[in-house]
């Protein structure tokens, strides 16, 4: 435990530091982009070195491997990827895969010097979740002008972090979107949070996995889709949860979560 949380620290200082760093660098390059106009290409290498320094951190400092499995599934061209969200190292991991993404995110955050001058010009959808419904119009409105120029826009549909085989919460905005926009939806499982789990400080190492499902197409009624969305991400999460399970975790497990593992185990005997 000691020497974990002694790699965690190590990992946080570069993670943190990195982030800071980069984010001051690219938030000033920003300034200096046209309004309206997409980031140059080299301010996306410098975002993309940025979430592979952060895997090879988790990866030597933390003992946290990373694996990637469908990608396949993420078709050419506009498209809505919605994942489960565990970990900061969800978006880490979504990263790389994504020729042109654009992450939704708070508009908070979008205000914050330097990392939000950098956020706009990388593409990201701002939502002011304060205007609670009123902001979804203005939301669609820009994922609809990302996806026509060919971007994936990202949405973590539960609108934050769960802890590993809680009780799902799906939000309704996803479908809007899905309706909205008339593209491909590319379901995402992560297993992340046994390993970077959101309400702990110690990292634990082990095998966090992110698994692009096949894509659902345009056309069902709304209800129908988020049914599907739901059920896709849900039994592929459960299923990566499971997995690490049976391989065996380094982290402490409490009861409540290990009879939910053993109940996820009695039903899957394989």
């Amino acid at each position: 435990m000691i020497v974990q949380a002694i790699r965690s620290l190590l990992f946080y200082v570069l993670f943190l530091g990195q982030t800071v760093i980069l984010a001051i660098f690219l938030g000033i390059a920003a300034l200096f982009v046209p309004k309206g106009r997409l980031a140059p290409r080299w301010m996306w290498a410098v975002g993309r070195y940025w979430g592979h320094a952060n895997l090879a951190f988790l990866r030597f400092v933390a003992g946290i491997r990373s694996e990637v499995e469908g990608q396949e599934n993420i078709p050419p061209g506009g498209c809505i990827i919605a994942a489960k969200h565990q970990s900061d190292w969800d978006i880490i991991a979504i990263l790389p895969h994504t020729p042109l993404p654009a992450f939704i995110a708070k508009r908070q955050l979008m205000d914050i010097p330097f990392f939000g001058w950098a956020a706009r010009t990388l593409n990201t959808i701002s939502v002011d979740r304060t205007l609670g419904g009123q902001a979804i119009p203005a939301m669609l409105a820009d994922a609809a002008d990302k996806v026509a120029h060919g971007s994936q826009v990202i949405i973590f549909p539960e609108g934050t972090r769960k802890a590993p085989l809680a009780l799902p919460d799906y939000r309704f905005g996803v479908a809007r979107m899905y309706a909205a926009l008339n593209v491909p939806v590319v379901p995402v499982a992560v297993n992340s949070g046994l390993f970077w789990g959101r309400n702990s400080l110690v990292l634990w190492p082990g095998t966090a996995r992110v698994r692009f499902l096949q894509p659902i197409p345009p056309g069902l009624k709304e209800e129908a889709f988020h049914a599907l969305l739901v059920e896709r991400i849900e039994a592929a999460t459960n299923g990566l949860a499971l997995q690490a399970y049976r391989e065996g975790l380094a982290r402490p497990i409490p009861p409540e979560l290990r009879a939910r593992f053993e109940a996820l185990a009695s039903a899957d005997p394989r």
